[in-house]
């Protein structure tokens, strides 16, 4: 499934996803929170919630804590997220013009909330050295299972380069997923693969992953791609590893044969 955002985001939060709409069948909230300015968002929620700052300057007030955050492009500078259990209020004021996606999810478990800070998520640069960099690209995961093991959502970003591949070789899990884009320049586009299916993306698409489907995306030559992906744990089945289709995966050897070969 493929939302194509027609129109910039009004101010305020912009619903994209919901927990209970089976059509999307992802299990969570998804939203964009546009703020202007002096502009402030409040909200208690009975589920587990993640803010992550697309760009902007806000201050974030949480569970007897306050802290000024920026970030001044999604593309050139590390995430800062704020993950909250249920029931957790959170106050969240525009210090100038921003964007934060907002998921959100049921969890009935309690754990600690926690603002990850730009040093808490280093760039990795996968695929670096192997299919003749036409899979480099920068992946940032901000949590996961590893590091929040009380939580019901992963949530990361992905740089994609230009006229390359990402989320290479193809896979699938059985988790639900979310991808959220963002292009440089806006009228970039690129194409998200849900197994057989080539989806055009778009600046603020949002793809549904939620059939097992394999996923992996491709950038138009000239322009850079950013995506939010974001995933929920089932019951007893958490996100731990993707499982990767057999029949590619030679192709992330150091030293695969790779048409045209090279000149000795």
């Amino acid at each position: 499934m493929h939302i194509r955002a027609e129109k910039p985001f009004s101010y305020g939060y912009n619903e994209i996803a919901t927990i209970d709409n089976q059509a999307q069948n992802s299990l969570m909230d998804f939203g964009i929170l546009r703020l202007g300015a002096g502009h402030s968002f409040a909200e208690t929620q009975p589920l587990e919630c993640a803010y992550l700052l697309i760009c902007g300057k806000v201050r974030l007030e949480w569970a007897g804590n306050t802290q000024t955050i920026a970030r001044g492009s999604c593309f050139d500078d590390a995430p800062w997220a704020l993950h909250v259990p249920q029931n957790t209020a959170v106050t969240i004021t525009a210090l100038a013009e921003s964007e934060i996606a907002v998921q959100r999810t049921e969890n009935a478990r309690d754990f600690a909330a926690k603002l990850y800070t730009p040093q808490d998520t280093p760039d990795e640069h996968r695929g670096a050295g192997t299919m003749r960099e036409t899979s480099t690209r920068v992946v940032r995961t901000i949590f996961d299972h590893s590091n929040a093991p009380d939580a019901n959502l992963v949530l990361g970003e992905v740089i994609g380069c230009p006229g390359k591949w990402s989320s290479y070789p193809p896979h699938h899990h059985p988790q639900p997923e979310i991808y959220f884009y963002r292009f440089l320049p806006e009228n970039g586009f690129g194409y998200a693969e849900l197994d057989e299916t080539v989806i055009k993306t778009h600046h603020n698409s949002t793809v549904f992953i939620t059939g097992r489907e394999t996923h992996p995306q491709t950038t138009a030559p000239g322009y850079a791609m950013w995506y939010l992906w974001v995933i929920r744990h089932l019951p007893n089945d958490p996100y731990i590893t993707p499982t990767f289709v057999p029949e590619h995966l030679w192709v992330t050897e150091p030293d695969a044969p790779i048409w045209p070969p090279d000149a000795e």
